[in-house]
């Protein structure tokens, strides 16, 4: 059995809250190897975090400076996005990138620096969820680059056409994230291109998850991914026996330049 592909998952906080710092790390870690460069979505974090930068400018910078590596967001909370920007940011970020875009979708949470509370963002999850369905159709027939008549509970389009489209046929490839054990995560899933469990705790659960997702989807036979954000250092053997294809190299918000560099020059699992 082939392992995982890797990828680093990075906060834009603080040391890695300028573009151009990301930008040339995810060089490195091309030079280096590495599969992919996520990049966390937020508009404020707890403290000792003070400084964020936005994830689609760091994309586009990280885009500029590679030729390989898959990028994107990990993960975009979609029901604080107009998803017609999205759609936008989406295409130009895929036709920039050659076709490299992972979209990394999600409820999102307040938990972790009140973004959603303090901004006057839906803090019910079940709307959020809502929201998010939507939104995920929404860029589904955007992306087709057929004119988009939406008319729903939360958004509407009346006939755009979003042209260029995505290289990336028949759209951006979509991982949809969730918490472990909830299902309405895992049907939505299944409905697009990747899982992203949300702290996930033990191979077991992974392979709970794998089996749960294959039986959901309407072509179990079609290309799939389950990506794991875990530590550097992690055994990675049992979850890629679990069923995981990707590997995000989890780094903590107060991570600095040099803590990445070493994780990057670590390199890879192989």
């Amino acid at each position: 059995m082939t392992g995982p592909r890797s990828a680093l998952w990075l906060p834009p906080f603080d040391h890695l809250a300028d573009p151009a710092v990301v930008a040339r790390l995810a060089a490195e870690a091309e030079e280096a190897g590495w599969d992919g460069v996520f990049v966390w979505d937020h508009v404020c974090w707890r403290a000792p975090v003070r400084q964020v930068a936005d994830p689609w400018i760091t994309l586009a910078a990280m885009a500029t400076a590679t030729e390989r590596l898959r990028l994107g967001p990990m993960v975009t909370p979609l029901a604080r996005r107009r998803p017609v920007k999205v759609a936008r940011e989406t295409a130009t970020l895929d036709r920039l990138s050659g076709g490299r875009l992972t979209l990394g979708a999600g409820l999102g949470s307040d938990r972790f620096g009140h973004e959603l509370s303090r901004t006057g963002e839906q803090l019910d999850d079940r709307l959020r969820g809502r929201m998010l369905d939507e939104s995920l159709e929404i860029l589904t027939a955007a992306w087709s680059g057929e004119p988009v008549h939406h008319r729903g509970e939360h958004y509407s389009v009346d006939g755009v056409q979003f042209l260029p489209r995505p290289v990336q046929r028949p759209g951006v490839p979509v991982w949809a994230a969730g918490f472990p054990g909830k299902l309405e995560p895992l049907r939505r899933a299944a409905r697009y291109d990747g899982f992203f469990p949300v702290n996930l705790g033990h191979p077991d659960q992974l392979a709970e998850i794998v089996a749960t997702v294959t039986e959901l989807r309407r072509d179990a036979t079609a290309p799939y991914d389950i990506a794991v954000a875990l530590p550097p250092g992690t055994d990675l053997a049992p979850y890629a026996e679990a069923g995981a294809t990707w590997w995000l190299a989890e780094l903590p918000p107060e991570s600095t330049v040099d803590e990445v560099r070493g994780v990057l020059r670590d390199g890879p699992v192989s």
